[in-house]
């Protein structure tokens, strides 16, 4: 049945020519990729982090997305006013393959005790096709029948985003991704081409004050592309040395588990399962999600006391 569908989809795509992304991938940790949604973001919290992701997406399923994503940030108030970072991800669905490289900078408005990081992200995105039809005998070759053949293409890419944090505890984001939404084009056929839509992302999370041993911590995320939206909804119970745990729902495709644990200090390591709800339930056995971020803080600068003579 799977490989009838991905056949099915494979002939569309040829026909149709053109084709245009739907959604930026889905992350269940998307609250540790916000700098990938939201330029604002990066460098708002103290010290530098590294941040890797790997989801496998409806298990079980053929050539179902893979997501791989490696984010660097880092506030550099100490050195200059702002936070810097970069994000790229690799997406792979079928025989398609998507890379994206971006480069963030976000400087700090103060608002009171409040900030306000207005973020830009620069960089480029590439598209790859290579068509390996799935015949109904499920055998994998070239169909000589089909006229279509793959293409890499190349463009500029363009994030932008405002990250509102308060000393109350919570945060705001509002950004859009993929601002001048490039077409890249086969450079031997005109007909053949990716359209990256632009998406646009709201994210938004508290932290209780401390309740036992831990906090509550409740994110959110929206987006769109004006076509089709979802909503990301979180609650975890952060113990403060242990690790974490929570429940998160996904519109219309899946309710998950996230665990992590704090194995040494500054690093932590996270697993989640989505059990699919959608239609696709039937045929996928959910979706795996793993994630490693180590932070780094930087020592306090050493307190330099210079005394006059005439006072000694």
């Amino acid at each position: 049945m799977n490989k009838r569908i991905i056949l099915l989809s494979s002939l569309l795509l040829v026909f149709i020519g053109k084709i245009q992304s739907q959604q930026d991938p889905l992350l269940t940790h998307f609250i540790f990729n916000k700098m990938g949604y939201n330029p604002g973001s990066t460098g708002i919290e103290e010290g530098f982090s590294v941040t890797g992701i790997y989801r496998s997406q409806w298990d079980k399923v053929e050539r179902a997305p893979n997501t791989s994503v490696l984010n660097v940030e880092g506030n550099m108030n100490r050195y200059f006013p702002g936070g810097l970072g970069v994000n790229f991800y690799h997406d792979q669905i079928g025989f398609n393959k998507q890379n994206n490289f971006m480069l963030n900078y976000s400087y700090p408005l103060a608002l009171g005790r409040n900030i306000l990081g207005i973020g830009v992200g620069l960089g480029f995105e590439s598209f790859g096709m290579k068509p390996d039809f799935i015949t109904p005998d499920g055998k994998d070759k070239q169909d000589k029948y089909i006229p279509f053949e793959g293409f890499n293409s190349t463009g500029f890419d363009m994030n932008l985003g405002l990250y509102f944090k308060s000393e109350l505890g919570f945060y705001i984001g509002a950004s859009t991704t993929h601002l001048n939404s490039a077409t890249l084009t086969n450079k031997k056929s005109s007909l053949q081409s990716y359209t990256v839509a632009r998406h646009f992302y709201l994210m938004g999370g508290y932290k209780t004050k401390p309740i036992g041993p831990g906090v509550i911590d409740l994110q959110m995320m929206m987006r769109t592309d004006l076509k089709k939206y979802s909503l990301d909804a979180n609650a975890r119970y952060i113990f403060d040395e242990f690790g974490y745990a929570g429940l998160i729902y996904r519109t219309s495709d899946a309710v998950a588990i996230m665990l992590g644990v704090y194995p040494v200090k500054n690093l932590t390591i996270g697993y989640s399962y989505d059990l699919t709800v959608s239609k696709l339930s039937s045929v996928s056995r959910g979706s795996h999600e793993v994630s490693v971020i180590y932070s780094y803080y930087l020592p306090s600068p050493p307190v330099t006391v210079s005394r006059n003579p005439r006072w000694l």
